[in-house]
């Protein structure tokens, strides 16, 4: 089962569980924002329940980010060995700073995105013009209520500029947080239906044209941080009032001196939870359709999220 946003038949976004290849509305609940203000035990038995309808064919059935209202999203940093490395090796006058972040009790924890600058699977990411190397970051990422429960497992491509975030430490919101820097989808994968978050296989591929240019394979296994240590420290002095998706970091981060480039293709896929696939557009001109158009779901063309064949995104990506 995965909890999901989604183009109901009436054109208006909606919430739901997908299960079996078929769209069962989570009745009462117009967002998901809603949704996560409720206790996780009341958004489990809401999941079962809709799970008695009948629902509808998710063949054909538009996908949304999982994030909306007033939700948004947070990171963590340099949680995993590879992290580190790669902002020692990019960071000329402030390396020790990750050095330092690795192994303080206090993890890094930042603002990435709110709701309406938030893609999904199958729409576009962007990278920045005044940045010579930008790359995507593949994450595990906590759909958190706001109590602080986690609720699922989702994906986030914390894409970056590493050249700006290396020239100086404190211009990382900059290099974190602009226009197409942050996707995150298809779906959620609940708590209870997921053991061990710990244990999972992620990948990510990068191809340009017909070709792969960049490929790796990692485990969340080797992440250095409790989940619950990030989450208690998100929540020490912060509200949010209709939940938050938390990204835990990555461990795969391509080589120096590659860059993603306008038209590439990134997919990130992480067991359990399916794939997040994304195009790559140039600077925020080719972003102003997510710009102006927030919370419509028309935002985007209507072959957004969906596979090539047509078939629904998660039937073909969720594996278990």
């Amino acid at each position: 089962m995965m909890i999901v946003r989604y183009v109901d038949t009436s054109g208006r976004p909606a919430v739901g569980v997908e299960s079996e290849g078929r769209i069962r509305p989570l009745r009462g609940h117009d967002t998901l924002g809603a949704l996560l203000r409720s206790p996780l035990a009341d958004i489990r038995a809401a999941c079962e329940r809709a799970l008695q309808e009948p629902g509808i064919d998710a063949t054909g059935i538009r996908l949304l980010p999982p994030v909306d209202a007033r939700m948004e999203v947070w990171a963590a940093g340099v949680t995993y060995r590879r992290s580190r490395e790669a902002r020692v090796e990019e960071s000329d006058k402030a390396a020790d700073v990750y050095e330092l972040v690795y192994d303080a009790a206090r993890p890094e924890l930042f603002f990435k995105s709110v709701a309406w600058r938030v893609t999904g699977d199958g729409e576009q990411i962007s990278v920045r013009r005044d940045s010579e190397i930008n790359v995507p970051e593949p994450e595990l990422a906590l759909v958190l209520t706001t109590a602080g429960e986690v609720v699922g497992y989702t994906i986030c491509n914390d894409v970056s500029s590493r050249s700006i975030e290396g020239e100086n430490p404190l211009y990382l919101p900059q290099a974190k947080v602009y226009l197409g820097s942050c996707a995150v989808g298809p779906g959620i994968r609940p708590a209870w239906e997921l053991a061990d978050p710990r244990a999972l296989g992620m990948r990510m591929e990068i191809r340009r044209g017909g070709d792969v240019v960049w490929q790796g394979s990692a485990s969340t296994a080797d992440l250095r941080r409790s989940l619950d240590d990030l989450v208690e420290y998100l929540f020490r002095e912060e509200a949010f009032p209709d939940g938050v998706v938390l990204s835990t970091g990555t461990s795969l981060v391509p080589d120096l001196p590659t860059t993603l480039l306008p038209g590439d293709r990134v997919s990130i896929g992480i067991d359990r939870i399916g794939t997040l696939t994304s195009e790559v557009r140039g600077g925020k001109d080719d972003m102003a359709w997510l710009a102006g158009a927030a919370d419509r779901p028309d935002r985007q063309p209507p072959s957004a999220g969906r596979t090539p064949d047509g078939a629904s995104v998660l039937d073909s990506t969720v594996s278990g």
